[in-house]
């Protein structure tokens, strides 16, 4: 089970990296191979801001549709083109290419609130 220790993670599996003042969203490596194979992302929140927990969207697997939770409060600013024609990028790599959404922070401090790849290792 790939998990980055320079991510934070929510208990629902998504996850949040950091970049300034704004954060690229996906989910874990562990919801994808439990989700199965990926066939259709929607989203349709970009423009909206959102609070932590929030729903952002849904993913469409095989088996199952779940919902997609924002892990911290923030404007989201795009939707990863690439997801769709190529929802499966979630499942090859879902921490580069296969990354959701693009947010504008606008609350920092709920950072601190999720959890490091060690808290998340052992809620696995």
């Amino acid at each position: 089970m790939n998990i980055p220790d320079n991510l934070r993670y929510t208990k629902d599996h998504e996850w949040l990296r950091v970049e300034g003042e704004d954060a690229f969203v996906g989910v874990t490596d562990f919801a994808q191979s439990e989700l199965g194979d990926i066939v259709f992302v929607e989203i349709e929140t970009v423009g909206e801001t959102l609070k932590k927990e929030d729903v952002f969207g849904t993913v469409e697997a095989v088996k199952t549709v779940s919902d997609l939770f924002m892990p911290v409060s923030g404007e989201i600013l795009e939707l990863n083109p690439v997801l769709e024609n190529t929802p499966e990028a979630i499942n090859k790599d879902p921490y580069g290419d296969g990354w959701m959404i693009k947010i504008r922070l606008t609350d920092p401090s709920e950072i601190e609130t999720l959890l490091t790849a060690e808290k998340y290792k052992e809620l696995l």
